[in-house]
């Protein structure tokens, strides 16, 4: 049973930064793709950043290149997202998620695991 737990998420003021953290679990994750999403109210879930696990491929938003980075520790099993020069549009649930690479990698609907989400906040 695949387990994927956010954590890291809070209240932080406009020109911050936050690291959030995926702890994942159930299954070796060779060949899948790892990606952060978010959603803000009344808002569709979109896609920010993913890596590919056992590779070095990374992939980013248009609206995060240059302010997010997303990497991986293989040994512990987690996933991270440094969010710097917070903006307010930033504030969302951001969700960790999950799926085999197949070359796709911005669409959720195509991710079967997703975690719980954490909150971010940005007060401008």
């Amino acid at each position: 049973q695949v387990q994927l737990v956010e954590s890291g998420g809070g209240l932080v003021q406009a020109g911050g930064s936050l690291r959030l953290s995926c702890a994942a679990s159930g299954r070796t994750f060779s060949g899948y793709i790892m990606a952060w999403f978010r959603q803000a109210p009344g808002k569709e879930r979109e896609f920010v950043a993913g890596v590919v696990w056992s590779g070095s491929s990374t992939f980013y938003a248009d609206s995060v290149k240059g302010r997010f980075t997303i990497s991986r520790d293989n040994a512990k099993n987690t996933l991270y997202l440094q969010m710097n020069s917070l903006k307010p549009e930033d504030t969302a649930v951001y969700f960790c998620a999950a799926r085999y690479y197949d070359g796709s990698y911005y669409r959720s609907n195509e991710y079967p695991y997703w975690g719980q989400g954490t909150q971010v906040t940005v007060s401008s």
